[in-house]
């Protein structure tokens, strides 16, 4: 026996419907690093979507490389489709690390990466090192960020080998406090170029 509501199949001989299946991630765009200033993804511009057509957006990035040593991943979000990337926003920071030679580990609430409706572009992963084999990657989830009603939430987890042999465990979270619609994310580093690294762009159903 199925199962029907308001004349739509939820689930017949036991299947769900795939058409109503929550959850699935669509690939929007994939930039790729090499020697670059900044990545932007700007909605409606080269074949980005980032408006209501999906309430949850993620961004994976895969092996982050800085030109110069020990810099960071930055991003900041836009209201005017990428003219000023300058969006007030609120955030908290805290990382877990363990070094190569085992005699480094801790837990910290770094306050240093906090903004308080601060402008600047926020920190995203630990400082990470430009040795050959050194990267950082993790993932941005932001939410429903074309809303005029409420505030933009965001939470990152990243993972980074540190330019001092340290494996680094970063949580950051926050919120935009602007409740105009966010069309535009840009990603640079705290100082130096984006040597290499892939930057995809889903839509979350």
């Amino acid at each position: 026996m199925g199962l029907i509501s308001n004349g739509t199949t939820i689930f017949d001989a036991g299947a769900l419907d795939s058409g109503l299946a929550k959850g699935a991630m669509t690939l929007i765009k994939t930039l790729t690093a090499s020697s670059s200033g900044t990545l932007s993804f700007v909605d409606g511009a080269s074949s980005v979507v980032l408006d209501s057509t999906y309430k949850e957006y993620v961004f994976i990035y895969n092996n982050f490389h800085p030109a110069s040593n020990n810099q960071k991943l930055t991003f900041q979000a836009s209201i005017d489709s990428g003219s000023n990337y300058n969006v007030a926003l609120t955030s908290t920071r805290f990382y877990a690390l363990g070094g190569e030679n085992n005699s480094t580990q801790s837990l910290t609430y770094d306050g240093s990466e906090d903004q308080a409706q601060g402008t600047a572009f926020q920190n995203v992963n630990a400082a990470t090192g430009n040795g050959n084999d050194e990267s950082s990657s993790g993932i941005l989830r932001i939410f429903e960020p074309s809303s005029t009603t409420f505030v933009k939430h965001f939470i990152i987890t990243t993972q980074s080998y540190h330019g001092s042999d340290l494996s680094i465990n970063a949580y950051t979270a926050g919120y935009f406090n602007t409740t105009s619609a966010i069309d535009a994310i840009q990603f640079k580093t705290t100082s130096g170029n984006i040597d290499a690294g892939t930057f995809s762009l889903y839509g979350v159903n």
